[in-house]
């Protein structure tokens, strides 16, 4: 099998702004172009402007280098941490070839390389370079594996007749989750969506070319298939179930993992009550990803990841007002003033899965974890795994989330594999704690 090439989907916009360093060929080999170049959408199809002239294309492009080694594009004004918390723009670098593709509302910038090329970025892109070789090479093996597992499940859902549907909504309840629904037009998305991926911008180091090599065509497989291998910043002491933050699938290698070696007793909590969630959020447990220490978290995060520094235990306060405001604008809904939060179903991480907002003028039954955390915050909260304190007058109270985590918590914990990897653990024996069952094999 050959190395596999993938369409990674960087930006979009009526206008898309790039640089082309080196000579770059449309497949037609019509023109050669290089330097600072407009793409914009017209109703022609894609409209091109370099060097003082100007062409017009059909629906699509593609701009092949002819020196693929040396050549690069830069790409301006590309959105990163879409709707986090340190969202900003920036001009990326990257390699291979540049498609524009055209729809009915702007044009789709798309990069296209081979996998191990995409990998080397999202290792940079996801952590620091400066993390354990171990802790690289588990996660070149886990990001290689989701991809190669996202290509067939997209092939999978071309190939059936119904739709593919997230989201399920009644007169009380809206059940919503985020995943595959989003790209048709290309593979996976260069955000914290899919997977962080920002080109050759941030250096790659010979630790990170290393971790790739040496795992190259290296996945995890359960029953001959390819693990749909999912990761989260912080699991916050147990991961989760796949089906509670996605669809109804149960992979068994995706299962409830408690974050830590020795398993004591005490951490052997049924998290889907009430009153084990709180004790458990309520508590510091001895796991891996409890963490404070500095040059480890370092190792892991990226300059702006270390804006956060609270991820496994925190705290939120909204007043009323501000609660009721947040939620209006964030679901669309007039709930009025929010009177009560009233978690209604926890997964096995404390996780809140359903959640019922109970307001003035409605009241209704949302879900899943992305939607609560969605509806929750101006970005995203850090986790559903919160639970909720009210003080204050019963007409106006003040709300006050206690969470544990950053993420979804499925599949591997960041934090704590890296910790892992700083105590001494090989990559396998690290993938073998986050995805119990679950095999290594070479693809290619």
């Amino acid at each position: 099998m050959e190395i596999p090439v993938i369409k990674v989907g960087i930006m979009a916009g009526q206008e898309i702004l790039v640089t082309l360093e080196g000579r770059f060929l449309p497949e037609d080999r019509s023109l050669v172009v290089n330097g600072l170049c407009k793409f914009g959408k017209s109703e022609s199809g894609i409209h091109l402007e370099s060097n003082g002239k100007s062409w017009i294309f059909g629906d699509y492009i593609r701009l092949t280098p002819v020196n693929p080694e040396t050549a690069r594009f830069v790409i301006h004004e590309v959105t990163i941490g879409l709707n986090f918390h340190w969202e900003r723009k920036e001009n990326e670098v990257f390699k291979g070839s540049l498609e524009f593709i055209h729809d009915d509302e702007k044009i789709h910038a798309v990069n296209v390389l081979s996998i191990e090329d995409y990998l080397l970025s999202v290792i940079s892109s996801e952590m620091s370079a400066t993390s354990s070789i171990e802790f690289l090479k588990a996660h070149a093996v886990i990001s290689r594996s989701w991809l190669l597992a996202q290509t067939q499940k997209n092939k999978s859902l071309q190939n059936e007749n119904h739709k593919y549907t997230t989201t399920f909504r009644t007169e009380n309840e809206l059940i919503r989750w985020y995943d595959r629904e989003d790209h048709h037009l290309f593979d996976v998305c260069a955000d914290d969506h899919c997977q962080r991926y920002q080109g050759i911008t941030r250096a790659t180091t010979p630790l990170i070319e290393q971790s790739v090599q040496k795992t190259c065509g290296e996945v995890l497989i359960y029953n001959g298939l390819i693990c749909d291998a999912r990761f989260s910043k912080c699991c916050g002491g147990i991961t989760e179930l796949f089906e509670n933050a996605w669809e109804p699938v149960n992979h068994p290698y995706l299962q409830r993992v408690v974050d830590n070696d020795s398993y004591p007793k005490e951490l052997y909590r049924d998290l889907t009550l009430e009153r084990e969630a709180a004790d458990w959020i309520g508590d510091r447990p001895e796991v891996f990803c409890n963490s404070s220490d500095k040059n480890v978290l370092k190792q892991i995060l990226n300059d702006y990841d270390q804006e956060t520094n609270d991820f496994f235990r925190w705290k939120v306060v909204y007043t009323q007002k501000e609660l009721s405001e947040l939620v209006k604008s964030r679901t669309g809904l007039d709930f009025g003033d929010i009177i009560d939060l009233i978690p209604v179903k926890r997964g096995v991480s404390g996780r809140i899965i359903k959640l019922k907002i109970v307001g003035s003028l409605q009241t209704m039954i949302i879900g899943k974890e992305l939607e609560i955390r969605k509806s929750l915050s101006e970005t995203h909260l850090y986790s559903s795994a919160f639970i909720i304190e009210k003080q204050g007058e019963d007409d106006a109270p003040q709300f006050i989330l206690h969470g544990a985590g950053w993420g979804h918590g499925v599949g591997l914990c960041q934090i704590g594999a890296a910790v892992m990897g700083d105590k001494g653990y090989t990559y396998d024996k690290i993938l073998a704690h986050y995805f119990p069952g679950a095999e290594l094999k070479m693809m290619y």
